[in-house]
């Protein structure tokens, strides 16, 4: 009996440190479904065009419009002259050819994300009860859009999900090397999804960002928001490394954070010094390989999650919200006390 009820007081103990309890959304009344905007799309080609259009309008009005002009540059829907373009495209080897390996990857609706977005959507619901929630469609963009973002919708472009031995993307090694579109996968869809809402609709960054550390800082917050509203997908999901790229920077944190502080990156306003450390890359190259390991990419993202995630370890008292509206990261830095050993 003493050794259960030690048990008992250790598992309260480590529950008490191991962070905010998880929270109950199942009773928010969001149920998320992805309209196959690219199966309504493909009757242009098989109904009548015109008035197929017109219900295309109206089903999804500023969605039809922008991909119409923004993707598809077929001209103003206003302007009947851009169903010519849409024959061309239509007959068209390549629509066929991605339309065929769209549907053989999602042949009909999403569900394992529609289930991870309702669930994600549930939780930005339950921290942010006044935000709207997206109408959500998917489409293929010819390779231009993962996502995006309009008026009252998130598009979804599922030709850029195909999976990463998808038999197009080593023809776009320019615009997206292997680094990048091994990325392009199913499992990365959701994450893809909130990063954007985040990024592009909720938390746009300020032009104020100047400085590493205020890019860092931002990025952190992001992810951090990521981690409660897709508490449970995997971390590499979430900021597009590799198992092992996670796993380095874990193993040379310290090293990381020593450089940027012996060579006073935390303020560098030098944009091309930044993008170093925050932009996409097969590696850093200041890192090269410690230990025979290839560095990681992005180190100024994945610091400025540790500092985040660190800040609000220290302080439970402050809430998801009061987090996101901090724009101060010179606060965040001091009180996280960050220091990895």
């Amino acid at each position: 009996m003493k050794q259960i009820y030690l048990f008992f007081i250790v598992g309260l103990l480590l529950s008490a440190c191991g962070g905010k309890k998880d929270i109950d959304v199942s009773n928010i009344p969001i149920d998320v479904k992805i309209a196959r905007f690219d199966h309504d799309f493909d009757q242009l080609r098989t109904k009548p065009m015109e008035p197929q259009a017109i219900a295309l309008l109206q089903k999804y009005g500023d969605f039809y419009r922008d991909y119409t002009q923004q993707i598809l540059e077929a001209g103003s829907v206003q302007d009947t002259n851009y169903f010519k373009t849409l024959r061309e495209v239509f007959k068209g080897r390549p629509y066929n050819d991605l339309k065929h390996d769209v549907d053989s990857v999602y042949p009909g609706q999403l569900q394992k994300q529609e289930a991870e977005l309702t669930d994600a959507f549930r939780r930005i619901k339950y921290y942010y009860p006044k935000k709207n929630t997206p109408k959500v469609y998917a489409y293929f963009s010819g390779f231009k859009a993962q996502t995006s973002v309009g008026d009252g919708y998130f598009g979804i472009g599922l030709d850029l999900f195909l999976g990463a031995n998808s038999r197009f993307y080593p023809a776009l090694t320019e615009v997206f090397p292997r680094y990048i579109s091994r990325r392009f996968t199913p499992e990365h869809l959701s994450a893809r999804v909130v990063e954007g809402i985040a990024r592009e609709d909720m938390f746009v960054e300020s032009d104020d960002n100047k400085t590493l550390l205020s890019k860092m800082v931002y990025n952190g917050k992001i992810l951090y928001f990521m981690d409660q509203v897709l508490p449970n997908v995997p971390d590499s999901l979430k900021i597009g490394f590799t198992s092992q790229q996670i796993k380095w920077c874990d193993d040379f944190k310290s090293t990381i954070w020593g450089y940027m502080l012996e060579q006073n990156l935390l303020y560098e306003t030098d944009l091309q010094k930044i993008q170093t450390y925050i932009n996409e890359a097969p590696f850093t190259p200041q890192f090269g390989g410690l230990q025979g390991n290839p560095s990681a990419p992005k180190l100024g993202v994945w610091t400025g999650w540790q500092i985040v995630k660190q800040y609000m370890e220290k302080h439970p008292d402050v809430t998801l919200q009061q987090l996101m509206v901090n724009n101060d990261a010179q606060q965040i830095l001091n009180d996280s006390k960050y220091r990895p050993k």
